[in-house]
């Protein structure tokens, strides 16, 4: 974990002595390092025979922490953007900078081969869904569906694939490029959250949303995969990966997206922040359950 908070703490330094506009850094996040990055993950990463699963139970798994969020957020009366902030920070994992070392290390090889599929799987729900949830305050339905499609990584998922699939080899030269712009994103991504969490106001701050957004995202999510599981009897280790991926903190991405459309980034922020520094306690807990 002090890898991790130690680049958060960067940035929160960083924002505070310079005090600069994060938006144009969050663009060019999204629109121009994200699509390297995830280029990069599809045409290196294998799509196994587990994958099926993966991306059932990584489909139930967010309805069920939608209808949650809407659910909860309706009760106590928040606001619309209120509700996308929560639904951001609760239903999207850290499953790559985060999850892929933890599963890794737990189980090995087979932590990798199934990790990945997941991972991968999780990175297409955000470009997708966690899009249209940031965006879905500007405009309704058509202007959410609008910014999805101007997301320039869904579009270079597919051609990774198949360049996978078919042996099409890029030259070392130009892949030397993909891989040094998609190395840099994530540690990229964390200064942006580091910077925004400088930003935060503690005294403005919806407590109670965070704590509701950290309990769905640590507790109530790997609670929902365990049951997934047992409802479509898959057997270990597979099982024990998927509940593990759930039970990640809040994955740094949909601070972006907060930040870029508006989106309670403060809220988000915060929420990736504590989930994160709460998830050493829980991940722990959980590991000792299920390896």
């Amino acid at each position: 974990m002090l890898p991790v908070l130690l680049i958060f703490f960067c940035g929160f330094i960083f924002q505070k002595i310079f005090k600069l506009d994060i938006k144009p850094l969050s663009t060019v996040a999204i629109y121009l390092l994200l699509p390297f990055l995830v280029f990069q993950t599809f045409y290196k990463e294998p799509l196994n025979s587990s994958f099926f699963y993966v991306v059932l139970t990584s489909s139930l798994l967010l309805i069920i922490l939608l209808f949650i969020g809407l659910a909860v957020g309706r009760i106590l009366g928040f606001s619309r953007t209120k509700v996308d902030g929560m639904l951001l920070s609760s239903c999207f994992p850290n499953s790559g900078n985060y999850g892929i070392p933890i599963v890794m290390f737990a189980f090995g090889e087979k932590g990798l081969l199934y990790g990945m599929p997941i991972m991968i799987f999780h990175n297409i729900l955000m470009g997708i869904i966690g899009v249209y949830i940031a965006a879905d305050h500007q405009g309704g339905l058509k202007a959410a569906l609008k910014m999805v499609l101007k997301q320039p990584m869904n579009y270079v998922i597919i051609p990774a694939i198949l360049m996978h699939e078919y042996q099409i080899k890029i030259p070392a030269n130009f892949m030397k490029s993909i891989d040094l712009i998609g190395n840099a994103t994530i540690p990229f991504i964390m200064l942006v959250l580091g910077m925004q969490l400088a930003e935060v106001s503690l005294r403005k701050v919806d407590w109670k949303a965070v704590g509701i957004a950290g309990l769905i995202r640590l507790i109530v999510s790997p609670l929902m995969a365990y049951l997934l599981c047992i409802l479509m009897s898959i057997s270990n280790p597979l099982a024990a990966i998927i509940i593990i991926m759930a039970a990640m903190p809040s994955a740094a991405n949909t601070t972006l997206y907060a930040i870029q459309f508006q989106t309670e980034p403060d809220l988000v922020s915060t929420v990736t922040l504590t989930s994160t520094v709460t998830s050493i306690l829980t991940l722990t807990i959980l590991l000792n359950m299920v390896v």
